[in-house]
């Protein structure tokens, strides 16, 4: 029975992690409104206010506010652990955008995805993820490392290429793509602490929303932004923000399906497979923006074979279905957060399994309708007056893709409910 509910929840884990992909790759669609002129600090804010209205208003709308707030006062040292991942986000979403900016987005997305290595390193070495892991699942797990990283390579010197711009711009490029992967694959670690511990990840959303909006306030106001001031490229920009906030709740949707992804079957297995976001994000650079038309025939297959190449690996990874005794070697893990902060074994364990603690999980008071009644009216408001971004784009292939999207999260979704009530 135990073993059945394991290769349960790792089925779980699997279709949260496609979902996120799909979800955190349309995401960043909005972020190409920077070929528009616009300062990538100033579409990283704007992207990231959505973030912050989408955290607090989903989370609040599937549990309510009561449910969250006793995760948390449970849990209260994750608090800043939350704090921190979400700084850590902000930084690494902000560096996206300077990467789209010199590479472009089929290009950039490969190479910050990396952070999938940057996760798994972290998980073996902190969380005992793959400890007692079987030949067939440590050959999955290298082998697709070796994919991701040959991926990696490959992509780097195509994205030099003068087809897409100078190799100056292109090594900066490249260089914030990769610093975004180092900082969001050590973003996991706060994720995985806190599931371990037994935490929500829609509590642990709630909390990281403040350290992303605190930092990307520090980032806008210390930032030299190009041409002019950050006030008047909002004011310029009012048009165009819709689609940034859209952008920020898209975002907010996949991320909440990576979190479930790395509770479920940890941060070595989840993350790489959330990263078929690259995929997505070639998806919409290629067909909706037409990115790679200009691109050498050669370095079109280049980009293309390599993308392909590291969604393999991804996939590789995420298949490596735990074994038995690495999941006795997670609840060691567990144990030992249970030990170091006096929380309760049997239901951080229970947590793992999809059965939370259900204090106030279906009581929603005046306020919790409140919020999203706020939420809605935020994305309303933006919406009146909103335009067309000044951009190129292929109708046909974003109906497509939104179609491809929304199927993902009505199936993912009902999943997820079905099994954990979003546990």
């Amino acid at each position: 029975m135990p073993e059945q509910k394991s290769r349960s929840m790792h089925g779980l884990g699997v279709a949260c992690g496609i979902a996120a992909g799909a979800w955190l790759g349309s995401a960043e669609a909005p972020t190409k409104l920077v070929d528009a002129g616009y300062s990538p600090i100033v579409i990283s804010l704007c992207m990231v206010a959505g973030v912050f209205t989408a955290r607090w208003t989903l989370p609040t709308l599937m549990k309510g506010t009561r449910y969250v707030f006793a995760d948390l006062l449970t849990k209260s040292h994750l608090i800043v652990w939350g704090i921190l991942a979400g700084a850590l986000w902000a930084v690494a979403n902000t560096l996206t955008v300077f990467a789209i900016k010199n590479v472009g987005l089929s290009i950039a997305f490969p190479l910050w995805n990396t952070n999938s290595l940057v996760g798994l390193l972290w998980g073996c070495l902190l969380f005992r993820e793959l400890r007692g892991a079987g030949a067939v699942t440590w050959i999955k797990v290298v082998g697709g490392g070796i994919a991701v990283v040959a991926a990696t390579i490959t992509l780097g010197l195509a994205s030099v290429h003068p087809s897409t711009g100078s190799s100056a711009h292109g090594a900066a490029g490249v260089a914030a793509a990769l610093g975004a992967s180092l900082l969001w694959g050590t973003m996991y670690l706060p994720y995985r602490k806190a599931y371990l511990s037994g935490m929500n990840p829609l509590s642990f959303v709630t909390v990281f929303t403040m350290g992303e909006l605190g930092t990307m306030a520090v980032l806008a106001a210390t930032i030299h932004v190009e041409g002019a001031s950050i006030a008047t490229q909002l004011h310029l920009l009012r048009p165009e923000v819709f689609w940034l906030f859209l952008g920020g709740f898209c975002w907010v949707i996949g991320d909440m399906f990576q979190q479930y992804a790395t509770k479920y079957i940890g941060i070595g297995r989840g993350i790489p497979l959330s990263n078929t976001n690259q995929l997505w994000g070639l998806a919409w650079g290629a067909l909706v923006f037409g990115e790679l038309r200009e691109v050498s025939d050669h370095n079109r297959v280049v980009i293309v074979a390599s993308s392909l190449l590291m969604i393999a690996g991804a996939i590789a990874i995420g298949s490596a279905a735990a074994a038995r005794k690495e999941h006795l070697s997670v609840n060691e893990a567990i144990a030992r957060e249970c030990d170091r902060y006096g929380l309760d074994y049997n239901q951080a364990v229970a947590a793992q399994a999809g059965i939370g603690h259900e204090v106030g999980a279906d009581k929603k008071a005046w306020w919790d309708w409140l919020i999203v009644a706020i939420g809605v009216g935020v994305f309303a408001w933006l919406a009146i007056g909103a335009h067309r971004p000044p951009l190129e784009m292929n109708g046909r292939w974003i109906v497509i893709l939104m179609i491809a999207v929304l199927a993902l999260l009505g199936s993912s979704g009902w999943l997820l409910w079905k099994r954990t009530r979003f546990s």
